[in-house]
């Protein structure tokens, strides 16, 4: 009779558990409160484009367009960049507690920032740039202790810098360009930021009536190098106005060049990080862990080709194991040493970091070495789509079309709300991945080309998989996000039919040929033939 008192309570205790869960995500009306502080910024915003196609009376928000949503189905990111959005943004924002990104760029919006942006602890990115915002920076959003990347500029925006913001140790990029700022700039821990463009700028506060009453003609752009340099050079402008002098200068800076490029080559040491090899040093950049090569050489057995989990274009992917049991995915870039300098690949790096979606693959660290570059990433146990589709037992229709809308959505956030955008160029069955809830993660596209919003096309050298290419690309050369959208036709042929693009073409060696046999079946009204036979009925 006790035992049955004793479960008789855990059943109470779990199902009061439960029910204050599904309650805190409730109002008092009993309406979800994602839903409702969403359906307050639709209203506080002019659609002309009909973009936000949101049904206030849905329980779930996470199959909005524009919305993303954690695996919890939580709201995450708020992304509605160039849609020519007009009205103001809603304090109601500040009811989205899991916002990790706020990016609506590109846009008419008015108005003051929010200052409820502030009360949002996860918040990582925000970009408000080229909007028509007035009003003041918010001092809240020196709140947001794990902010990495804000983009105000190209606003109206008035007012002083808050001087707090110097306390955002995460901060890596700031933006505050062409507004009408005043007063003196803060000490920033920005990796790099730029504050050009806003004439009432004080360059250090000290000029005579510094206080956004007198104008001072400065135009910053700088990063924190440049930020250690500014008050030596600014102390040797007095003296060093002549011509001659600065010409002394510029001759010993070329000078010390050329010897720290001497010392490098003789010493085979790192320039970008100076670090001591022998020391198990972490270093961090954003949320990023800096990796030493010993630790990874441990990780997968000295690279042992039994590890090897994936190969592609860029190198080799082993499984690894670190010392804290975390198991990893390992690419080892070929070539390394070609890949591109230190600072180049750590530019690259940091903008993978900064395409974090939940359809895309995270990036836990990276490791430099003279002569090598690995990246780092969370292990998938499912592997692949490709191995997938010929694994047994055969996935279903559901999964299926769940890992079509998962592709999607990732190459849409690439597409349209990274800035720069991305353009993978190797969209296939092979660089899709699967978690551990068979959920679509798109990967291999750390390295793949960026582009800004003005850029059309880029021409390079042709990347991508025989039997996936756009054949306009593969003869041009020009990749664009069509590109992408050709390789997804690819893969969407694929998960209908459960065959490999490449197996229609090995005979003739012909390029498309997938395609050709699905337009033949197509004419001849047959379309049964495409479908998967494990699919069977279903």
């Amino acid at each position: 009779m006790e035992m049955i008192r004793e479960k008789a309570v855990i059943w109470c205790l779990a199902y009061f558990s439960f029910c204050a869960y599904a309650a805190s995500l409730l109002t008092h009306n009993g309406v979800n409160y994602e839903v409702q502080a969403l359906m307050d910024i639709k209203k506080s915003l002019k659609d002309p484009h009909g973009v936000l196609n949101w049904d206030e009376n849905a329980v779930d928000p996470c199959g909005w367009t524009m919305v993303g949503c954690s695996k919890d189905n939580l709201v995450i990111t708020l992304a509605i960049p160039s849609q020519n959005l007009s009205g103001t943004i809603s304090r109601s924002i500040g009811n989205l507690t899991h916002l990790t990104g706020v990016l609506l760029q590109g846009n008419n919006i008015s108005g003051s920032i929010p200052s409820e942006l502030g009360k949002l602890p996860k918040l990582q990115q925000i970009d408000l740039s080229e909007n028509l915002l007035t009003g003041e920076i918010p001092s809240s959003l020196a709140q947001l202790k794990s902010l990495q990347y804000l983009r105000l500029n190209n606003n109206n925006l008035t007012g002083a810098i808050p001087l707090a913001l110097g306390n955002l140790t995460q901060l890596t990029f700031l933006d505050l360009s062409y507004n009408n700022l005043s007063g003196p700039v803060p000490r920033l821990p920005a990796k790099t930021f730029n504050v050009i463009g806003n004439p009432m700028i004080c360059s250090t506060g000290k000029e005579p009536d510094c206080n956004g009453t007198a104008p001072v003609a400065v135009s910053l752009s700088l990063n924190n190098a440049q930020n250690r340099q500014s008050s030596g050079s600014r102390k040797s402008h007095k003296i060093a106005i002549a011509f001659g002098s600065s010409l002394a200068c510029l001759c010993l800076l070329i000078l010390a060049f050329g010897l720290l490029l001497w010392w490098r080559h003789k010493h085979n040491k790192q320039i970008f990080f100076d670090v001591n090899e022998q020391h198990r040093e972490e270093i961090c950049l954003g949320n990023l862990r800096r990796f030493q090569f010993r630790e990874l050489q441990i990780a997968t057995h000295n690279f042992s080709s039994k590890n090897i989990i994936g190969k592609g274009g860029f190198g080799n992917v082993y499984k690894g194991y670190l010392q804290d049991g975390t198991v990893v995915a390992v690419k080892r870039l070929k070539d390394g040493s070609n890949v591109g300098g230190e600072i180049q690949f750590q530019t690259e790096v940091e903008m993978i970091s900064l395409a974090v979606h939940r359809n895309l693959l995270r990036l836990y660290g990276f490791c430099i070495t003279q002569n090598e570059r690995l990246l780092v990433y969370p292990y998938m146990p499912n592997g692949n789509v490709a191995s997938r589709l010929k694994a047994k037992p055969p996935l279903d229709w559901t999964t299926r079309k769940r890992i079509a809308l998962g592709t999607a959505r990732g190459l849409l956030y690439l597409h349209e709300q990274c800035d720069p955008k991305i353009i993978h160029r190797d969209v296939k069955a092979a660089n899709i991945l699967l978690d551990e809830d068979c959920e679509a993660v798109v990967g291999d596209f750390g390295l793949a080309k960026q582009l800004d919003h003005h850029a059309s096309h880029v021409t390079t050298a042709v990347r991508g998989t025989v039997g996936h290419i756009a054949p306009e690309y593969l003869s041009t050369g020009q990749s664009s996000e069509k590109t992408d959208v050709f390789g997804f036709g690819i893969l969407l042929l694929e998960l209908i039919t459960g065959q490999k693009a490449l197996e229609f073409g090995k005979a003739a060696n012909q390029k498309g040929a997938m395609l050709e046999w699905v337009k033949k079946i197509h004419q001849e009204k047959k379309l049964d033939v495409l479908m998967d036979k494990d699919l069977k009925s279903n």
